[in-house]
């Protein structure tokens, strides 16, 4: 087995950047001519609070900027510690300033944990000088900081990772022999890759401690040949398994199968058959509601929207009324959902939607149709340029909704059939409008 004596710390905590040259996006707070480039180029530092999600740099942008600016920088996190361990590093940061004669820089990390008064213990020590307070945390400081810090404070806001960027952190710990990997003879197909961008969510973390995780499964199987990843490796070293399959339930199966073919085939003969076949048996009525309750929307839909009452009624009614009297009820909603008229469009609209979603990942929301209750949402620009629509004719008026990166997506395709005729006529009104 190949060593791993060098790998006492996770990876994502080797591969932290050293310098801000090292760091990838956020381009918008390091960029040339940005606020904080230019604030750290002079020589001055002031407190803040790093907004954004988890992984995304706000500690190593916290760490670097002490290291630069070369003042004593003290951690802790909001989760493990509390006012003893505050005072503790106050009367450091009181020695260090009477010593050195600067301020002293205090991280803490998950800020929004800690509750109203332990946040008001910072305020006396920030307003005399003491500390430079640098904050992070993953909440809306509009409602997880008291408003006396919050004015005291400058909110950077962190963007989640693209793929590029985690791409980018990825193969440079392929490539690292120092910090990262790059002393192992790993090979990584391109498709094992992209499959550990998309399980990483934007966070950096995630996304090296996939890598190692994928790594040390392959090591410990005790190849000495060059490590190769591919999707198995990875699903395997990440526990991602296949549904279970009860072989033993094989006609359990077969005769919910065969009735939910037979309501989609508008059979309402066949359906009522296999619903007895399956009471008779001793079938959990409640099972089959359930199934009658996923075909109301899946396969019937806006077709004839009273579907999913008459199937939920059929759930309620053997909830309440037990057998026999509420076998009719099932049989009434079979019946109705079989005679129904059928679309499958939700169907398909939410496969499309789940597919954009994998494919794009977590879009941001529109900044003008986000709401604003707080002074600092709106500076930044939440809920700007928004149209109500009751003010317009109609109650409707031509604005963009979706994400701009996939705004020209169309997921709901409504059919000719059924109350979908008079949707479509209606989005089709809508789309003229």
């Amino acid at each position: 087995m190949k060593s791993v004596e060098n790998f006492k710390a996770p990876l994502a905590e080797r591969m932290r950047p050293e310098k801000f040259e090292d760091i990838v996006g956020q381009e918008h707070l390091i960029g040339p001519g940005s606020l904080l480039s230019r604030a750290l180029n002079s020589g001055r530092v002031f407190s803040v609070i790093f907004w954004g999600p988890p992984g995304s740099g706000k500690t190593t942008l916290a760490r670097l900027m002490g290291e630069h600016i070369g003042l004593p920088f003290h951690a802790f996190s909001a989760v493990t510690s509390g006012i003893k361990e505050l005072r503790n590093v106050i009367e450091e940061a009181k020695r260090s300033k009477a010593s050195l004669g600067k301020p002293a820089i205090l991280f803490v990390d998950e800020i929004h944990r800690f509750n109203k008064a332990q946040q008001d213990a910072f305020l006396p020590h920030v307003e005399s000088g003491l500390i430079v307070l640098m904050g992070a945390t993953t909440q809306n400081p509009s409602f997880e900081v008291i408003p006396p810090l919050l004015s005291r404070t400058r909110v950077m806001v962190l963007n989640p990772l693209g793929k590029e960027d985690l791409r980018t952190i990825l193969l440079r710990a392929l490539r690292d022999e120092k910090h990262g990997l790059g002393k192992l003879d790993i090979e990584i197909i391109p498709e094992a890759i992209e499959l550990l961008l998309e399980l990483s969510g934007g966070d950096a973390r995630v996304a090296l401690n996939n890598l190692e995780a994928a790594v040390f499964y392959t090591l410990d199987s005790g190849e000495e040949a060059q490590l190769r990843i591919d999707l198995k490796i990875i699903e395997k070293a990440l526990s991602r398994k296949a549904l279970a399959y009860d072989k033993d339930g094989e006609e359990h199966y077969n005769q919910i199968s065969a009735f939910h073919k037979s309501l989609r085939g508008s059979d309402a003969q066949a359906s009522v058959y296999w619903l007895y076949r399956m009471l008779e048996a001793g079938e959990d009525p409640l099972f089959i509601s359930r199934r009658m309750i996923r075909f109301a929307t899946e396969d019937v839909g806006l077709a004839d929207p009273n579907a999913l009452q008459i199937a939920l009624n059929a759930f309620e009614s053997w909830q309440k009324v037990g057998p026999p009297e509420a076998g009719l009820a099932l049989a009434q909603a079979a019946v109705y959902l079989a005679a129904a008229p059928k679309s499958n469009a939700l169907y398909l609209t939410e496969k499309a939607v789940k597919k954009e979603i994998e494919s794009s990942g977590a879009q941001p929301v529109p900044l003008h149709i986000r709401n604003a209750p707080t002074a600092l949402m709106k500076k930044l620009g939440y809920s700007r340029g928004y149209l109500y629509p009751h003010n317009y004719p109609g109650g409707r008026v031509e604005q963009e909704y979706l994400p701009k990166d996939i705004k020209s997506r169309v997921f709901y395709r409504p059919t000719d059939r059924g109350f979908e005729r008079e949707i479509q006529k209606r989005m089709g009104k809508r789309k003229k409008q």
